[in-house]
């Protein structure tokens, strides 16, 4: 079936389309219903059906393939590398799963997963899966106030967390960032379960809270836990993304349509099937390292490669060596990565035997064009784009080898997903825009299997957030795209707050927050800037309160804003530079013209400035743009 056919069955035909799919997956008890929309924009997929998403990723291959490599965990940061099968990898959860329940965890119970990008960590969420338990999984880069606010929104009964994560050869303690999180959290976690890699030291334990994984590993290490069947529209995890407000949006995600979607998107996306390797740099605490670290390449009962360390080091064929070793099929990564390769020798590229490797895919942010070119023409290899969302699990808009590879068109990540009805809109009238006109990305509801249901506890959130922006009750994406005369979609960036940092989504308003909390800040306005490396990065424009009795000392406090936000949301967050102006510019009632400072700091026109309150306050930015900043580069 061609990739036209394909997709016009799945939106004309949704129930019979998703019915089929279904059968890729081991139910427990078979769906009643495909479909319930009958609470719009909520959906139901599979109602009535009972899984579960470890079985399928683990259990389920047991016979077929027990011997074969399930995860192999590479760390450059470590020199190790610990190989699992999936007979292993069964009794790694088993042990796991079985701490967990001793810890008093059961279903619908959260567990909050704070470490590195390691095998532990995707044993601990395969563990959470097993049991019924919801996982959510903060990044190990994220600074104790960031951690807090998670705890908090998801109340956890146990909080799981490595010693230490390594980054470039540089240890970062976890355990005191932990320590300092529940200090803060209003609701935390009565237990800790330290999992010790030996990286910082003796750790502070605290009697009766904090736990050693590894003798309880070894007590409970012949356990055998048996599955928790859920029912397919309860909640397998949840996962927080940045918003327009300071507080973080917790993703909820389903069992049933999840994993139906995950082992569609293998074989039709990735054209990677059971046998096969599968190799992606993401961190596990995105959701790329979610779908297509853990549960997805398991599902599909293939190998998965989780890599720690840098992309250059020990040198920059590092990743290459892998895809020969392990005869890796398909690549997801970055075009942050790409671009960080791109400053190396081009010939680290062809060191390595490649011939298994069929396809680079990169996402987490807009790929540009020469570096798709560079990558393209370097890897001999089809690079394909693709754009999808925390919130969508899986992507929305690519190509398809699995069904029908249509040319790659440099600039654009392709065509709609199956299930997906995309459509690019005006934004003031809501409208199909033309062909070449810029719009509103949005979904025409119902969600299709895999995305987010709800916002945690919060479905006024939800509706809030997503399905209110127009008259008609549809899925915004908050970013702007356009179309060309053959289908072919192109990305053109946000339309909100939301900045993407090396494929990490960042809240402005929450970096904001944090560079205003400094007792020297009066006002701060954060913007995001293109960035050769990073694709954008954040740029902070502040006016300074005066000091009683003392001038301010410009350049120490915007270095101390930069501390500021590394301390409270971590270095990922850190901005690039600081600018002291005397003035923000503001319209009439009072609003920062962020998209004005993101142009001039872009040396871009600013665009219509007849709200602006004071033209002095432009001047003052266009000066602090000449003179550089005060604190970063």
């Amino acid at each position: 079936m061609r990739y036209d056919e394909f997709h016009r069955w799945s939106i004309e035909d949704p129930e019979g389309f998703w019915a089929e799919q279904a059968k890729a997956i081991h139910w427990h008890k078979p769906p009643q219903h495909i479909l319930d929309y009958s609470n719009p924009p909520f959906r139901k997929w599979f109602v009535g059906g009972e899984t579960n998403l470890c079985h399928n990723a683990v259990d389920r291959h047991l016979d077929e393939r027990g011997d074969q490599l399930a995860l192999v965990g590479y760390s450059t940061e470590t020199g190790s590398v610990r190989e699992l099968s999936f007979r292993e990898l069964h009794r790694e959860v088993n042990a796991f799963a079985s701490v967990l329940q001793s810890l008093g965890v059961g279903q619908g119970d959260r567990v909050v997963v704070y470490m590195p990008h390691t095998v532990d960590a995707a044993i601990a969420m395969l563990a959470c899966a097993r049991i019924g338990a919801i996982h959510s999984v903060v990044f190990g880069g994220f600074a104790s106030l960031n951690l807090a606010l998670r705890i908090d929104d998801a109340q956890p009964k146990v909080l799981v967390c490595a010693d230490a994560g390594i980054r470039g050869g540089k240890v970062i303690a976890f355990k005191p960032l932990v320590d300092e999180a529940l200090a803060r959290a209003q609701h935390p976690p009565a237990h800790v379960l330290v999992v010790n890699r030996g990286l910082a030291g003796e750790l502070p334990m605290q009697p009766g809270r904090d736990l050693a994984y590894g003798p309880l590993r070894e007590a409970h290490a012949d356990a055998q836990v048996p599955v928790v069947w859920l029912e397919s529209n309860e909640p397998s995890y949840i996962l927080y993304t940045s918003g327009t407000t300071g507080k973080p949006k917790g993703v909820q995600r389903d069992v049933g349509g999840y994993a139906v979607a995950l082992a569609l998107s293998m074989w039709s996306i990735y054209d990677v099937r059971a046998g096969q390797a599968f190799f992606s740099t993401s961190d596990i605490g995105w959701v790329v390292g979610h779908s297509y670290n853990v549960y997805g390449p398991l599902i599909a009962g293939a190998t998965s490669i989780l890599y720690e360390g840098l992309p250059t080091a020990p040198d920059p064929g590092i990743w290459w060596k892998i895809c020969e070793q392990y005869g890796v099929r398909t690549m997801f990564s970055s075009p942050t990565a790409v671009r960080v390769l791109k400053k190396q020798d081009a010939s680290w590229l062809k060191k390595h035997d490649l011939s298994k490797l069929q396809y680079l895919f990169l996402a987490g942010e807009p790929l540009d064009e020469p570096t798709a070119q560079w990558i393209s023409e370097s890897l001999g290899k089809t690079v394909i784009d693709n754009y999808w969302q925390t919130e969508t699990g899986w992507p929305v808009l690519t190509l398809m080898p699995g069904v029908e590879l249509k040319p790659v068109r440099l600039g654009s990540p392709g065509f709609p997903a199956p299930g997906y009805d995309v459509r690019v809109i005006d934004e003031n009238t809501g409208e199909d825009a033309g062909v070449g006109e810029k719009g509103v990305l949005v979904l025409q509801p119902p969600l299709p299997p895999g995305c987010l249901s709800t916002v945690w506890n919060n479905d006024e959130r939800f509706v809030a957030s997503y399905f209110s922006h127009f008259r008609e009750p549809l899925y915004s994406s908050l970013d702007w795209a356009i179309r060309d005369g053959d289908g072919y979609t192109f990305i053109l960036g946000r339309t909100d707050d939301v900045i993407n940092v090396a494929g990490h989504r960042l809240g402005t308003r929450e970096i904001e927050e944090s560079v205003s909390s400094h007792p020297g800040v009066a006002e701060a306005a954060v913007i995001g800037v293109q960035d050769a490396v990073k694709g954008q990065v954040p740029v902070v424009f502040a006016t300074l309160k005066p000091l009683p009795g003392a001038d301010a000392d410009e350049r120490e406090t915007a270095a101390q804003m930069l501390q500021t936000v590394a301390d409270q949301l971590g270095a990922v967050a850190r901005p690039s530079r600081v600018y002291v102006v005397n003035a923000l510019p503001k319209t009439r009632s009072g609003k920062l013209l962020r998209r004005s400072l993101q142009a001039l700091a872009e040396a871009r026109d600013p665009g219509d400035l007849s709200t602006l309150d004071d033209p002095n306050a432009l001047e003052e930015v266009k000066r602090a743009l000449a003179r550089g900043p005060e604190a970063g580069s």
